[in-house]
């Protein structure tokens, strides 16, 4: 059911602007942020109007930071937060939010991922939520993973973020209710696992034109059951789908169709902050993910040695170290970095993941992979919530999440983060290089770089040419 991964370059939907925000309990306004920008189909970014603090203000020019995503236009809802005033953590929550509206083959509010995230002058923390695993039970046809992205994303936004996160969702709601536009990704991987997933009578009707055929590159996708979950998260909060009412609904929903989920397995889980894995060359400080997010591991001993990643994880998941904590993961796996060799060994086919990075205007950024563990995950929807169901983990092999932030004495030097299944983590690796070196990040084999290189305080975007990724920024009229 797998497919290449494939990123987009542009987008024919027009943009809405992200609305209003409130600011965090307690925090104080620093300045209202607004900009302008020209971009190729997105002709009415000219009207926005509205700041952070909820009142119109004249629209600026100017540099806010850059977004760089694989579906366009969750990339246009992360450069909306910039306009208002939210910061990378902020935009990168929205992203991600909003690609389980745009791209849930690969980003469902059913899935979990990984994210690092940074403010000038201070280390990078890890963010780790995978999809979890949950206890089969009998009536479990297609086990589910426990969704982790709502609560991913909300626990390293609350940790680096300036605005509520209700507000944040709102850009997600209005997609899913009024309709986006399908990528060129989503229809590739509509069409790459259309029979299975139609077999879903739920999945069907989302994913298919009024005549049965798999929706195509600009079609309309339209989906209010989806739309309904996400604003009652909206009202109710993130928390409420791990503890309260909500995780009841979503557990009826996912067992109707196969899940074997239980409120007791979602209420338990929880995404964990880790110290990311380090490397220094040349003054730089490279910082990537840790395990249990391994892709980092595999990118961070070929950047720091030339070693092959896929070679240096397949020996790491070789290894039995079930029921270590996560400190002593981290340990085992910065060893194995320092180290520079590995055993060799390959890897199988890994699943589908996608990637995105945000930076601001302060220095701040958040690199991030998200996952469904498999392409549309187990290819059903928990019933009445519009959510597709991520695959248990261990039903497939473990995709490679993998994301870097480079810094040069506090300093944000770029952030990088990848996909492509088997070659994401190489990828990654010679994109931190690229950003150490100075040089072009490089975009070949199999592996999808989305990056942001920084020089002086400003960041330039970069996206896969050979997709269709979406880089978004400032600029001047």
């Amino acid at each position: 059911m797998e497919t290449p991964h494939v990123a987009h370059r542009q987008s024919n939907a027009p943009c809405r602007p992200a609305g209003r925000f409130a600011l965090k309990a307690g925090l104080r306004p620093a300045c209202a942020l607004t900009a302008a920008m020209l971009l190729a189909g997105c002709s009415d970014v000219a009207h926005i109007g509205h700041s952070l603090f909820g009142k119109t203000t004249p629209i600026v020019t100017g540099y806010i930071g850059t977004v760089v995503a694989d579906e366009p236009r969750a990339a246009l809802i992360g450069r909306d937060v910039l306009v208002h005033g939210g910061n990378a953590a902020d935009a990168a929550a929205a992203v991600g939010m909003a690609l389980s509206v745009t791209l849930p083959s690969r980003a469902s509010l059913g899935g979990g991922g990984a994210c690092l995230a940074t403010r000038a002058n201070e280390a990078p923390q890890a963010f780790v939520f995978l999809p979890g695993s949950a206890s089969a039970s009998g009536a479990a046809t297609r086990q589910a993973a426990i969704p982790m992205t709502p609560r991913g994303l909300f626990t390293m936004q609350l940790r680096y973020g300036t605005v509520e996160f209700a507000d944040i969702l709102g850009p997600s709601v209005r997609l899913a209710r009024s309709g986006t536009t399908v990528s060129r990704v989503l229809a590739n991987d509509i069409a790459a696992v259309q029979n299975p997933l139609f077999a879903d009578d739920a999945a069907r009707s989302v994913f298919s034109r009024p005549d049965g055929a798999p929706l195509q590159n600009g079609d309309a996708l339209v989906q209010p059951q989806l739309a309904s979950f996400l604003e009652r998260m909206t009202n109710v909060g993130v928390g409420d789908l791990y503890n309260g009412a909500l995780g009841g609904i979503f557990v009826e929903g996912a067992n109707k169709a196969g899940g074997g989920l239980s409120t007791t397995a979602l209420r338990n889980a929880m995404p964990a902050q880790i110290a990311p894995l380090q490397v220094e060359q040349d003054g730089y400080v490279a910082s990537f993910l840790p395990p249990p997010a391994d892709g980092g591991l595999g990118a961070a001993a070929a950047f720091h040695s030339g070693a092959s990643a896929q070679s240096v994880v397949a020996t790491w998941r070789s290894e039995d170290r079930h029921g270590l904590s996560n400190d002593a993961l981290l340990s085992a796996a910065q060893t194995l970095v320092n180290g520079g060799s590995s055993r060799g060994g390959s890897l199988p086919s890994l699943p589908a993941s996608t990637s995105f990075v945000v930076t601001d205007n302060k220095g701040g950024a958040v690199a991030c992979a998200l996952t469904d563990n498999n392409l549309f995950g187990t290819g059903r929807m928990a019933e009445g919530t519009g959510v597709l169901l991520a695959a248990a983990p261990g039903r497939y092999p473990a995709p490679l999440l993998a994301a870097a932030i480079v810094q040069r004495r506090g300093t944000l030097t770029g952030a990088a983060a990848a996909s492509g299944q088997n070659d994401a983590a190489d990828a990654l690796a010679q994109a931190a290089r690229a950003i150490v070196s100075g040089t072009t990040v490089p975009h070949e084999g199999q592996g999808r770089v989305n990056a942001s290189v920084c020089k002086g305080g400003n960041c330039q975007g970069d996206t896969d040419p050979r997709g269709g990724g979406l880089s978004v920024g400032s600029v001047n009229n």
